[in-house]
């Protein structure tokens, strides 16, 4: 009998259920979680606050000094442009660190790349460029060299201009990494055959920016 009540009576060690605590492993998980949280908010808190627009872009003058096309498939051109650059941002400035210019026509470069120097924008700015392209002769194809004196027989010239390189925006000590941006300005210039000089713009609408 004395067996069988001893079987039947609970080990001291087992008549209450284990004890479960939160030991350092959890404590550590929690405190992680909870750190990753408020790094999240806060990042949404910045970006929602300091979230950069694009740099808009707009030509408002345009100057032609040579344009020769009587020796195809070459034909040499010398351009200045007048572009406005607004900085959308109040809280941003940007730092083009790379950008470079040429024309086109027809979807086809007549002007070599001409690289600017470093431009700096201030928050909520506008700024203005004038980059002169040109100069040495393009090698081009027979439809664009019709093409630019057909139209240059007509009165009406429609050009892009385009500006590509990197940027960088940049909110009191912090600078973003850089981004690449592709502007494309279509504009039509009013030239007659022989003329040099500041030629009216007869459509210049705002240009493509891409980032």
């Amino acid at each position: 009998m004395a067996d069988e009540q001893a079987l039947e009576k609970p080990h001291p060690k087992m008549s209450k259920p284990p004890h479960i605590g939160k030991g350092p492993g959890r404590v550590l998980g929690t405190c992680i979680t909870i750190f990753l949280l408020l790094i999240g908010v806060t990042a949404l808190t910045l970006w929602l606050v300091y979230r950069p627009h694009k740099p808009q872009f707009k030509v408002v003058g345009a100057a032609i000094y040579e344009l020769n096309t009587s020796t195809p498939p070459l034909i040499s051109t010398t351009m200045q442009f007048t572009v406005l650059t607004r900085n959308p941002n109040k809280r941003l400035s940007i730092y083009y660190d790379k950008l470079s210019t040429f024309v086109s026509y027809r979807n086809e470069p007549i002007t070599p790349q001409v690289m600017l120097p470093p431009l700096y924008h201030r928050k909520h700015s506008t700024i203005a460029v004038s980059p002169v392209v040109g100069g040495t002769p393009v090698p081009v194809s027979l439809d664009v060299a019709n093409g630019l004196a057909t139209d240059e027989t007509y009165g009406v010239v429609g050009l892009r201009l385009v500006f590509f390189g990197r940027l960088r925006w940049k909110a009191g000590a912090i600078k973003t990494k850089h981004y690449g941006v592709y502007v494309k300005c279509d504009v039509l210039v009013g030239l007659k055959k022989g003329f040099v000089g500041q030629v009216p713009l007869l459509g210049s609408p705002g240009c493509k920016v891409d980032i």
